[in-house]
């Protein structure tokens, strides 16, 4: 039987509902997490006081979103520098909410989930949410051209570190086996009906489409997670009844 399906509207909110201002740096991580997707999965899945976790948080984008909506937030970053940025990004999310919320960020990778995180937290994570990286085609940030007389658009910030140990850089076979054993380990650290939200999109590769979503649903059942949704992230605005096209290359 089919996984229902929902559509989430995450379109961008004005500035003012934002989380804050994330801090210097944040911009040129090459695969940020769409605010709106990680508040909408958080204020659905969770309640406040919940612990959130990303295994692979980036700049730490959940995290912030999380603590905002008075949640705990822990984090796992690979590359040492946006684990740093997290990690400020995370602190400085806690000073302005107050009242108690935390955010915690661990270098390392997140096939070792449960080596990285202390074990009183196994089996007491309400929602992990995350992202895998994909190919650079759907990374970064593009601009138009237009200001320097030329014409078309230049991309910037498209690319990871040059680790070859980095996810970012593996075959998508590669990739997806080294996702299931992510998955295994934030299994392990979920409690009891906890949910996790993969969020991802297809792309081409060399004119072929890579069907990356249902691919990370095949790998979340192979980890031993049970699917209950396959749901839709509406980037569009919505105008006078209309759609309002956002205009993205990198989403």
């Amino acid at each position: 039987m089919p996984s229902p399906l929902s559509v989430w509207n995450t379109a961008p909110p004005p500035p003012q509902r934002s989380a804050g201002p994330l801090r210097t740096g944040s911009a040129a991580h090459p695969a940020k997490m769409l605010p709106q997707i990680a508040a909408h999965a958080v204020a659905t899945y969770t309640r406040p006081g919940d612990l959130v976790l990303d295994p692979m948080c980036g700049i730490g984008t959940t995290l912030v979103e999380a603590i905002h909506l008075g949640r705990s937030a822990l984090g796992v970053e690979y590359e040492q520098q946006w684990a740093d940025i997290a990690r400020r990004n995370a602190a400085a999310a806690a000073t302005r909410k107050g009242g108690g919320a935390t955010g915690t960020v661990r270098c390392g990778d997140a096939r070792r989930l449960t080596d990285l995180i202390p074990t009183t937290l196994h089996g007491e994570v309400d929602l992990v949410i995350t992202s895998p990286p994909y190919g650079s085609s759907v990374h970064g940030q593009v601009r138009s051209t237009r200001e320097t007389g030329e014409r078309g658009v230049v991309k910037k910030d498209y690319r990871y570190s040059h680790d070859p140990s980095n996810l970012a850089h593996v075959s998508t076979d590669r990739l997806l086996e080294a996702f299931t054993k992510i998955l295994q380990q934030c299994r392990i650290m979920l409690r009891p009906g906890g949910t996790a939200v993969v969020t991802t999109r297809p792309w081409r590769e060399r004119g072929e489409l890579i069907d990356l979503p249902s691919a990370v649903l095949a790998a979340g059942q192979a980890a031993g997670l049970i699917p209950a949704e396959r749901c839709v992230a509406l980037l569009a605005g919505i105008r006078d009844s209309r759609l309002v096209a956002r205009p993205s290359f990198s989403r």
